[in-house]
């Protein structure tokens, strides 16, 4: 092969490479939020599809003239740690209130090329009180709409809802706000991730707290890696097929490689006897390293688990250690002790230590400085260390985790000592960890 074909190759590996990590950490990717990004996916998208069904079993779908890809990724074990988050309010995550009215809205939506707020409003009104499963949708009332605002600007951060005249926060002031969309309702349409139909599990109301959690794994539910089935109906039929070797060695492939991708860190004792025996056999660990080298990541291994690096950054949208917020900075303080304690620590003894840091700082976290402030700030900070793999909760304690005891705290630093603490790490290993979006997590920074 010649040099030119050499050189031609190696960039084309690079670009797929750099493609994947944009996917992981945007997995709805369009063309106005990022153009350079969106036409480096589009010159290189059958390679990257190629990729992503081999190794995650995760469709992907570029349309160039639309302006949008979109990576439909799908996790076995769907849980609540990677909600919806508000646009205001400091990033909170969405409660059940604004999830209802999120879905409400994307199905009035979809028979919408065009609308105003106030329209929109008035057919969500409508829809909920058509269904006696939900509560009515009062836009007279200040809290409801905040919580439509904040369901509309999630919708718009996906470039599904384009605002042509007015602004989304004025509704919250009043009812009466005049604001104008353009909708965009095939991308709306791209925006359900599961391998099921919400509407192919159709049960009477009654039934669907009891069986939430099941309605919700038959979502999520693969046909192609065989065993049971569910049907999907009201009735729950159930079949049994028994699964190949060939279907199980999928399903272990794509199980074992979506956490990896997915989470901060995959430690060994989160997996299953046989995913644990997949990635220590010889094919399993030849195709991980493949893939990790493949997607431009390094790979960590040490003897609790698995972890990736993205020298560049790419594929993450949220960095721990992180001064952005109290909670953050929090987090990497409580560490110390959380490490010290082996057995780890009980909800007085984090308090007690967020109450410490609190002292230490009079001027800083002055929204915790109140008589619940220390538990607040220690919850929020557990919630951080949670999220990005570092802690754990067991037996009414909070336990860190192996890979918490990567960080070590040499110093606070601060302009005025009861201003604000400013933690910083021991300079090796010198790596940060950060969640992809839509839920995927990894972790990147300097090579040790």
């Amino acid at each position: 092969m010649s040099t030119l074909a050499n050189q031609l190759a190696a960039a084309e590996r690079e670009e797929v490479a750099r493609a994947i990590r944009l996917l992981l950490a945007r997995p709805l990717l369009t063309e106005a939020a990022d153009p350079v990004g969106f036409e480096l996916v589009r010159r290189r998208r059958e390679p990257l599809a190629q990729w992503f069904d081999y190794t995650c079993g995760w469709s992907l779908v570029v349309e160039p003239r639309r302006g949008y890809a979109r990576l439909t990724k799908v996790r076995a074990n769907p849980d609540g740690s990677r909600p919806a988050r508000r646009a205001r309010s400091g990033r909170a995550p969405f409660d059940r209130r604004r999830y209802v009215l999120l879905c409400v809205t994307a199905a009035e939506l979809l028979s919408m090329p065009m609308t105003t707020i106030g329209m929109l409003a008035d057919r969500v009104v409508q829809a909920t009180a058509a269904d006696r499963a939900l509560t009515v949708f009062d836009p007279v009332h200040r809290p409801e709409r905040m919580a439509f605002v904040d369901v509309l600007k999630l919708l718009e951060s996906y470039d599904v809802l384009r605002s042509v005249d007015g602004t989304t926060d004025a509704y919250v002031e009043s009812a009466e706000a005049k604001v104008l969309y353009r909708v965009d309702t095939t991308l709306l349409m791209r925006l359900p991730a599961a391998p099921v139909g919400a509407s192919r599990i159709a049960v009477p109301p009654d039934e669907v707290p009891p069986r939430f959690e099941e309605l919700l794994t038959g979502l999520v539910r693969e046909r192609r890696y065989g065993g049971v089935v569910v049907d999907g109906t009201a009735d729950e039929a159930h079949s049994e097929t028994a699964a190949t070797d060939a279907q199980r060695n999928l399903r272990l492939r794509h199980s074992v490689l979506r956490r990896l991708l997915d989470d901060p860190v995959l430690y060994r004792t989160d997996l299953a006897e046989d995913e644990l025996a997949y990635v220590t056999s010889l094919t399993g660990r030849q195709i991980l390293r493949r893939s990790v080298e493949q997607a431009g990541f390094l790979l960590e291994e040490r003897a609790e688990g698995f972890l990736l690096v993205d020298p560049e950054g790419t594929a993450t949208d949220v960095r721990f250690p992180d001064d952005t917020s109290t909670a953050r900075v929090a987090a990497l303080l409580l560490l110390e002790p959380l490490c010290a304690a082996p057995a780890g620590m009980l909800p007085e003894q984090l308090t007690e230590a967020g109450a410490d840091l609190l002292r230490r700082f009079p001027r800083w976290a002055k929204a915790y400085q109140s008589e619940d402030g220390a538990a607040r700030l220690s919850d929020d900070a557990v919630r951080v260390l949670r999220d990005v793999g570092l802690a754990r909760r067991a037996g009414g304690r909070v336990v860190a985790c192996p890979a918490a005891y990567r960080y070590r705290l040499t110093e606070t630093t601060s302009s005025d000592p009861g201003d604000r603490p400013g933690p910083e790490r021991d300079a090796s290993p010198r790596e940060t960890a950060g969640t992809t979006a839509s839920g995927g997590v990894v972790a990147e920074g300097d090579q040790q």
